[in-house]
């Protein structure tokens, strides 16, 4: 592996309760849809998690439409969206979202929900609250291990730019290191290693919960405001790619089905029964 040279959970409120939502109803369109296979890039988190494994059924049974899906880190998911490769983007990491919308290779980012990032840590050294500054610090100046995914996935831009906000020159701990891979295999690696990690909650969460795995390091930092994690929709535009078949239709269909209110209740209730809260906050509709 490559080195470089280098308590309570952030207050969410559910907007939406299960006995205020009606039946999904398809838009007019949707009958139109000739091709019913939806071919999606999305990020790790939403595949660890369960969370599409869930979903997809109840896409099927009320649309007709088949989703397929290919978990990777961000970047390379916009890179899938910008070659044609699939025909909608489901990723977190906003600004790298509005540069792939503003290229022209996607039509339009929609919110769909959100979580947080924590940093986690061996369960004998300090916890640091909701005081992300020092939390980096300690680990820097200490020159503690701490694995990155290294994957420019949107847990790594934002690991990246929260070292760059606080100052950090974090390529001089020489005990920084790049697992180059998903968020599961990167907290089993920083559990082997006992070293620290920056994790989204939902894959925390499942990979804690799993007796297999037997984890043993904690949150030692969470709540801090800027460790908020959204989650954006993007169909990918077929007009950028003429001569590639984008299944828009099927795209649109996910889009409004995801944003609705039936399914943005379901997501504010998954996890909830297994893990005692929800791995995700459904946002749709707003500007994040």
């Amino acid at each position: 592996m490559k080195k470089k040279i280098s308590a309570v959970l952030l207050i969410f409120v559910l907007c939406f309760a299960m006995a205020a939502c009606g039946q999904y109803v398809p838009a007019a369109d949707e009958s139109t849809v000739t091709d019913t296979t939806l071919t999606m890039a999305t990020t790790t988190s939403t595949d660890n998690t369960g969370l599409l494994d869930c979903l997809q059924p109840l896409f099927l049974e009320d649309t007709g439409i088949t989703l397929e899906w290919t978990a990777v880190g961000t970047g390379e998911a916009i890179a899938m969206g910008a070659s044609g490769d699939v025909d909608i983007i489901l990723v977190h990491a906003k600004a790298s979202e509005e540069e792939f919308v503003a290229s022209g290779a996607g039509v339009e980012r929609f919110p769909v929900m959100y979580n947080d990032y924590i940093i986690v840590g061996p369960e004998a050294e300090n916890t640091y609250g909701d005081d992300l500054e020092s939390c980096l610090k300690a680990i820097y100046d200490g020159q503690l291990p701490f694995i990155s995914r290294g994957d420019d996935s949107g847990t790594h831009k934002a690991e990246l730019k929260l070292w760059k906000a606080f100052e950090i020159d974090y390529a001089a701990n020489p005990e920084y290191m790049e697992s180059g891979q998903g968020m599961g295999a990167t907290i089993t690696m920083a559990d082997e290693q006992q070293a620290y990690c920056m994790t989204d909650r939902g894959t925390w969460l499942s990979q804690k919960k799993n007796a297999d795995m037997d984890i043993e390091l904690e949150i030692v930092c969470q709540g801090a405001k800027n460790l908020l994690n959204q989650y954006g929709v993007i169909a990918v535009n077929p007009e950028y790619h003429e001569s590639i078949d984008i299944n828009n239709e099927a795209a649109n269909a996910f889009i409004e089905w995801i944003c609705s209110e039936k399914v943005q209740a379901l997501i504010a209730e998954f996890g909830v029964e297994e893990y005692g809260e929800p791995l995700f906050f459904p946002n749709a509709g707003t500007d994040n």
